[in-house]
Parts: structure tokens; C-alpha cells; sequence
């Protein structure tokens, strides 16, 4: 199986007056994993339909391995694509699902045969061909289900919230089950989800949507650390979030007037002396400070504190009141914690990120 780029350009969809898409632009390279992140009826599953030709774009094109796809169907295009609830059919063996599509082409049994057995190795179900899908766990009906896909040798295969039925641990084991296929059988995957972690640990791209359009798009590590916009940077992953007014700018650092104090972030976006700013900042990025005088150093009050495992999530209050979640690793020593304890917590100015108010412009 091989991949093929899919190149959006211009594309917008509108139904009875209303724009679900506008001015999308994404050119996803063969043999990428690249997925749309965004919150629900932001356009998502929208694009996965107009890819796999069961809409037609309002506006724009769509290219498939180079070739424009106005007017051909969704049985005509090299695409498959997988649906929340699987749609597997109960009264059929696992082979006989994974052979359906290949039925269809009037392909021998024989060769539907040997092609289920291959594709069970593939998704780690080797001899599970003559089992009902009722009698499969949720994790290994989402494995057929994407057999049965790669069984008529996509080049392009689409994701649509697979694995939001699944609890968390079987859906961070699916993640890299996954990865691991799409990586061995070179095929392009488009994954959808409003899952944050589940976009960052699988893609190579992210592209983040909100009302029908791109906000960013990059890979994982840029979109989480560098976000281009309160939107992004509120979405993906947990963040703190202060207003203030730039007072002063050094090179790629600012100061930021707020209710916290005067605080020292990173300015990638160069906003200048008087420009009303959000400023974000991760909860792992702040740690119990050494020094109370040190830069970007807050004096606070512990709210209340929960063991995760692996971490410790505590709420603080400051001084003028403003909340403040930190996130701690669990070193295994132990903390001192306790309710209205007092904690003084610091953080790196380049871990505080600065973004124009584009509220704060428009009022």
C-alpha cells in the first residue's frame, strides 16, 4: 500500500446559508498522519465527507494523488474512511468483515481469505479470523475495523473519532497501535478528534479548527508550546491565563502589566508598548520557587491539592486573588501540602507566552 498526498485548496462548504467551512488550505504530504483537531461542529468531520466524496465543496478543490476530484464518487476514489460506530456487520466472522469490501470487487475467496489472515497479523489478531464480532473487545473491534479499511488497499484512509467509545487506557494503547500500522503500511492517514492528547502523541501534523476554519496548523510540538492564538493556546492542552497591558519590550521578551504584578514573558508575535495581551502559561512550567525575589515569582496560597500518579495538580490563589494551577512531578519523596498553606511558585519567562487581547481591541 502507498500513500497519496491530498491537497486542499480554497475549499468551502455551505449548507441552506450557512458556512460549516471557509477558506481551507491544507496540503497533507503521502504517507503523513495528519489529523484536524478542533471542538465539535467546527467543520471536522465536514472535510473528512468532502475528501471522501460524499459531499461536493460549496467552493475550492480537492486533489487526490494530483487528480482533481469534482464529480467523482466516493466508489471511485482511492479513500476509505472509518466512522465512529465502525459499522461492522455482527452476523459475519471477523474474516468475512475484513473480505467485504474485496467481496464487493469480486475478489476469489481464496485470496479474501489470505488477505483477512495477512491483515490480522498486521493489527495483532493472528487466528482470529472465524470469531463473531460479538464476542470481540472494543479495542479489537476498532483493530477490524481498520482491516477491513486497509483490506482494498487505500491509498488515503480517514478517521472519524474512532476511539471515543473506548476507556482511557485502551484508547492510549489503541493510539500507538495505531501509529505502529499506519507507519508499516506507508498509507495516508486523516484522523478527526477533540481529543488534544490523542492529536499531539499521533500526528505529524495537527491542524487545529474553530468555526469553520484553521486556526494553526503544524506539528505537535510547535502548536503546544507555540501557539498563535488565545484560541489554540486555550484549547490544546491545560493552560493559565492572565490579561495585562504590555509596558515594556526587550528583544524577544516583554514585560506584561497585570493584576499579578509585572510579569517578564517570551513576544514571538513582537507586540509593542500599550498593547492589551493574554499571557498563557502551562501548569508543569511552574515549580515551588527558591527564591521569592526572583523574576515572575508569585506568592500564593494552596486551594487544594490532588495525587494523580504521576503528578500532583494543585490549585493556588495569589495574593489579588487570581487563580493559578500548577502541575508537579511525583519524584516519589512525597509533598508537604496542606490547605491555605502559603507557596511561593515561579516560572521561566520563556515559558510565559504573550498574544494580543483581540477582545480586549474590540470593546
Amino acid at each position: 500500500m502507498i500513500g497519496q498526498d491530498v491537497e486542499i485548496v480554497d475549499v468551502g462548504k455551505c449548507f441552506d446559508g450557512f458556512w460549516a467551512l471557509r477558506n481551507i488550505n491544507v496540503h497533507i504530504e503521502k504517507g503523513e498522519f495528519f489529523s484536524f483537531l478542533g471542538p465539535s461542529g467546527c467543520g471536522k468531520t465536514t472535510i473528512l465527507r468532502l475528501i471522501s466524496g460524499f459531499l461536493e465543496p460549496t467552493g475550492g478543490q480537492i486533489r487526490i494523488g494530483g487528480r482533481d476530484m469534482a464529480g467523482i464518487g466516493p466508489n471511485k476514489r482511492n479513500t476509505c474512511l472509518i466512522f465512529q460506530n465502525l459499522a461492522l456487520f455482527p452476523l459475519m466472522t471477523v474474516a468475512e468483515n475484513i473480505g467485504f469490501g474485496l467481496e464487493v470487487r469480486g475478489v476469489a475467496k481464496k485470496q479474501r481469505q489470505d488477505r483477512a489472515a495477512k491483515l490480522l497479523e498486521l493489527v495483532d489478531l493472528p487466528g482470529s479470523g472465524d470469531k463473531r464480532v460479538g464476542d470481540l473487545s472494543g479495542g479489537q473491534m476498532q483493530r477490524v475495523a481498520i482491516a477491513r479499511a486497509l483490506a482494498v488497499e487505500p491509498s488515503v484512509l480517514m478517521l472519524d473519532e474512532p476511539l471515543s467509545a473506548l476507556d482511557l487506557k485502551l484508547r492510549r494503547h489503541m493510539r500507538a497501535e495505531l501509529r505502529k500500522i499506519q507507519r508499516q503500511t506507508g498509507v495516508t492517514f486523516i484522523y478527526i478528534t477533540h481529543d488534544q492528547s490523542e492529536a499531539l502523541t499521533m500526528s505529524d501534523r495537527i491542524a487545529v479548527m474553530s468555526n469553520g476554519r484553521i486556526e494553526q496548523m503544524g506539528p505537535p510540538d510547535a502548536i503546544y508550546n507555540t501557539p498563535h492564538s488565545p484560541f489554540v493556546a486555550s484549547f490544546v492542552g491545560e493552560t493559565n491565563s492572565f490579561r495585562g497591558t504590555i509596558s515594556r519590550v526587550n528583544g524577544t521578551t516583554a514585560q506584561l502589566d497585570s493584576a499579578l504584578g509585572p510579569l517578564q514573558g517570551r513576544n514571538p508575535f513582537k507586540l509593542g508598548p500599550g498593547t492589551p495581551s493574554l499571557a498563557f502559561l502551562r501548569p508543569e512550567a511552574i515549580a515551588p520557587a527558591e527564591k521569592t525575589d526572583a523574576v515572575n515569582t508569585l506568592s500564593c496560597r494552596v486551594q487544594k491539592w490532588s495525587f494523580e500518579g504521576a503528578y500532583i495538580n494543585l490549585t493556588l490563589k495569589t495574593e489579588g486573588g487570581e487563580a493559578v494551577m500548577v502541575r508537579l512531578n511525583n519524584s516519589g519523596t512525597g509533598f508537604d501540602l496542606r490547605e491555605e498553606m502559603e507557596l511561593a511558585v515561579s516560572f521561566a519567562p520563556d515559558n510565559l507566552l504573550l498574544l494580543a487581547d483581540e477582545g480586549a481591541r474590540g470593546a
